[in-house]
């Protein structure tokens, strides 16, 4: 799993931290009993982080937070950052392409991007251009 600079140096000391506590030394994130910290338990975690964010972003408040929408919006913002969709699929997990290929449905800033190169040569096509909050509605979904 590639990882930045600084979620690398910040693993690397959570990981010394564990080493010092033998209660963890085959778990790399334990929940409060020392287990494995399981889907339910990233998912509670996220939603306390996401209670707590509500008093600086208040319109976090009714939207609905999960892990599955993290990794949706990671994907995304892959895709936008011009990430082959072949290697979104392999980091996702995915088996097939197709099962991917819905990043590229949804995305309609990439879509505007491909029409802007598509115009016909020496014609000024005005186009329909999705507004901010369209986009971060789908990037929602």
């Amino acid at each position: 799993m590639p990882l930045w600079p600084t979620t690398t140096r910040v693993l690397q000391a959570w990981f010394q931290e564990l080493e010092s506590d033998q209660r963890y030394a085959t778990v790399a994130f334990p929940n409060a009993r020392g287990k494995a910290l399981s889907r339910h338990g990233v998912d509670f975690l996220l939603q306390e982080y996401a209670r707590r964010a509500v008093v600086k972003c208040p319109s976090l408040a009714d939207k609905s937070i999960s892990p599955h929408l993290i990794r949706h919006t990671s994907a995304m913002h892959l895709l936008q950052a011009g990430v082959d969709i072949t290697v979104i699929a392999l980091w996702l997990g995915h088996e097939s392409i197709p099962t991917t290929h819905g990043y590229v449905e949804a995305d309609l800033s990439t879509k505007e991007q491909m029409l802007t190169r598509v115009a016909p040569a020496g014609q000024n096509v005005q186009r329909f251009k999705a507004d901010d909050a369209l986009l971060r509605f789908l990037s929602t979904l």
